[in-house]
């Protein structure tokens, strides 16, 4: 196979508007990216094996047992992170990492249990290694909602414990300044409003004397101030005091996450690489069902033999016109490596040289061919 395809050739025989419509067919950005650089394979064995990946996929849409869904977010950045000692990442990107990882390890599962069907995929996906250890200790500090959990260790679960109280003796403190300030006749009608996310007394300014607290406010028109009760602004220090210890004791728990999963890292970008190629696999399929394709008969034998074979972007062009293709059956062999094609003007020379050779190198980027 040749291994030396101009840029201008690629251009002229509109491969590049080929791969555009492909892509299109991607679900993720890196699969999208990937499929836009695709070139002619020249090593035999792997341009098999990417065109028997594309038609094994293709024909998992014409049978029960269809391979599951392979969309992923991008986890790049955070691999990165991770590679880095002493680093950590937000809950929300691990929790992006243990999706990654529980979705290759579903498409290995399915590949394992179907190996008969999909031998290539099979094949594909034995390559890299089918691990729970990842999204396991992921899922066992982070909850879905991503939220460091209570039991992430005894310090938090201890913390959290007394915010909660701290937050029940605010409440009850605010209820009991409320009470006995509405019962004086210190207050506005609307008694309370909130300030800064916390509770504050609506008092008439011409009271504001009389209640111990923290002015934070007032009303556009002066005739209300906003005070927080003292015995309330006591127990909100205290509160602000645990809340800081809890954010410190969440960056401690993951950031031992972080190091507890680092030794993976290797292994979370061979993930991506996988479900990449497997995005890029997929749009070839898709688009292989789209324009009717199909995987020829390859042989060693110096021959070409297209039958009823049309260009697919002058077909997907008529198509949306509602025009139709003529398809061309064109063949060559050892005898006959030449043909002579005359005729007029806008006779269809030209579409049939660009038909061959976009086929041909369809073919040899692992793409199947109408």
């Amino acid at each position: 196979m040749t291994k030396n395809i101009s840029e201008k050739t690629l251009q002229d025989l509109e491969f590049t508007t080929v791969l555009e419509q492909v892509a299109e067919h991607c679900i993720t950005n890196l699969g999208k990216e990937k499929t836009l650089v695709v070139q002619p394979i020249s090593n035999k064995r792997k341009l098999l094996f990417e065109l028997n990946l594309v038609n094994e996929y293709l024909s998992s849409f014409e049978n029960e047992n269809r391979l599951p869904n392979h969309f992923f977010e991008d986890i790049t950045e955070e691999t990165k992170r991770l590679a880095i000692e002493n680093s950590f990442l937000e809950t929300e990107a691990f929790l992006r990492v243990a999706t990654v990882t529980e979705t290759v390890n579903e498409m290995k599962k399915f590949l394992i249990k179907f190996k008969t069907y999909y031998p290539t995929l099979f094949t594909l996906s034995d390559q890299i290694e089918l691990t729970t250890f990842v999204s396991d200790s992921i899922k066992e500090i982070i909850t879905s909602y991503g939220k460091v959990a209570d039991n992430a260790s005894p310090a938090l679960k201890q913390i959290r414990k007394d915010i909660n109280n701290v937050r029940g003796k605010i409440s009850e403190s605010f209820t009991h300044a409320l009470s006995r300030n509405i019962a004086n006749g210190y207050l506005d009608d609307i008694k309370e409003t909130i300030i800064d996310n916390q509770r504050v007394l609506a008092v008439t300014a011409m009271h504001r004397r009389k209640i111990k607290g923290s002015l934070l406010g007032a009303s556009k028109s002066g005739n209300i101030v906003y005070i927080a009760p003292q015995a309330t602004l006591a127990y909100s220090r205290e509160l602000q005091n645990l809340i800081y210890e809890e954010k410190q004791e969440v960056v401690k728990i993951l950031r031992a996450l972080a190091s507890k999963i680092h030794p993976f890292t290797p292994l979370l970008k061979e993930y991506i690489v996988f479900l990449t190629h497997l995005d890029t696999v997929a749009a070839k399929a898709k688009y292989a069902k789209s324009i009717n394709g199909l995987l020829p008969k390859i042989t060693k034998e110096k021959k070409i033999l297209f039958k009823d074979a049309y260009h697919p972007v002058l077909w997907k062009k008529n198509k949306d016109q509602n025009k139709k293709t003529f398809p061309q059956t064109i063949q060559l062999d050892e005898k006959q490596q030449i043909i002579v094609i005359s005729g007029p003007n806008a006779g269809g020379k030209s579409i049939t040289l660009k038909t061959i050779g976009l086929l041909q190198l369809m073919l040899q980027s692992g793409l199947l061919i109408p």
